[in-house]
């Protein structure tokens, strides 16, 4: 049985990551009070003792705010532990899978979507944080895949690791009461956490290098949320419900964007936005 070690363990991706595959691979998930990644000591004598075959490397600060008001920690975890992480791989003999984001083309002002040789432009410390680990690991290890992920989204599951996301997040402001803000101007894939792991392990059997990975989606945020009412049934609610915010990205429009392009040739393909959400919502029984 192979070995899987994953941090960032407890979070919204590798906690269901560690339920769906526990009896395929011997895994081991480690959250931020069982492995910091700044301390490579720490790093080398888990990694030594567990002697994975793989790591999935998703420990992060992801929050956007956070990062930018303290950059000089960010740094730390999302560049340096990153670099602990890929040393330590590299020198026990494990494959190492990176997470990095669609967060990365920020701060471009083309349109997309990106592919993997578009010049990234990221106007974030966590961006710029996930662009620099990206090039220092690359000089690190050979055995390296790069995973820019698109947006997760799915839904609040007892004893697993949570974030904000798309579609939980307009669930909640239903349960709330609140209007949704959403705006037309805004474009970027949005991809079910299920089909990212359903399709992740595929990616120990192609070449290694740098891949964009998730759904593909042409519709915008405002289109997405409505898309969301009305597969709940509240088509008739939409007008009251959901506010078009034509003002946010007006004069410049988000799009994050990923071309899919190149991971799809090796069979590694997702359900578009739009249908995931579908399918996510008919798991849950709820259309």
């Amino acid at each position: 049985m192979k070995k899987i070690l994953l941090t960032g363990g407890m979070g919204f991706f590798c906690s269901r990551f560690y339920e769906k595959y526990k009896n395929e691979y011997q895994i081991l998930a480690l959250g931020k009070q069982e492995l910091d990644v700044t301390n490579k000591d720490k790093v080398f004598n888990i990694f030594s003792d567990f002697k994975p075959d793989y790591v999935i490397h998703a420990a992060a600060i992801a929050s956007t705010d956070f990062c930018n008001k303290n950059p000089h920690i960010a740094r730390k975890i999302n560049v340096e532990g990153s670099v602990n992480v890929a040393e330590v791989s590299n020198k026990v003999g494990a494959k190492l899978l990176f997470i990095s984001t669609e967060q990365v083309f920020n701060g471009n002002t083309e349109l997309g979507p990106y592919k993997e040789d578009d010049t990234p432009i990221p106007n974030t410390v966590y961006g710029q944080n996930k662009l620099e680990a990206e090039e220092l690991l690359k000089e690190i290890i050979e055995e390296l895949w790069i995973l820019r992920f698109s947006w997760l989204f799915g839904m609040a599951e007892r004893n697993m690791g949570m974030a904000s996301n798309i579609l939980w997040d307009t669930i909640t402001s239903l349960i709330k009461g609140e209007k949704i803000y959403a705006s037309p101007n805004e474009f970027r894939g949005m991809t079910y956490v299920y089909d990212m792991i359903d399709n992740i392990v595929k990616v120990f059997d192609i070449p290694y290098g740098t891949y964009h990975i998730g759904s593909t989606n042409d519709m915008s945020r405002y289109d997405v949320v409505k898309h969301i009412l009305i597969e709940l049934g509240l088509e008739n609610r939409v007008e009251e419900i959901l506010i078009n915010d034509e003002e946010k990205y007006k004069d410049n429009p988000r799009d994050l964007r990923l071309n899919t392009d190149k991971i799809s040739k090796y069979g590694i393909v997702f359900p578009t936005t739009k249908e995931a959400i579908s399918n996510c919502l008919r798991e849950y029984r709820m259309r």
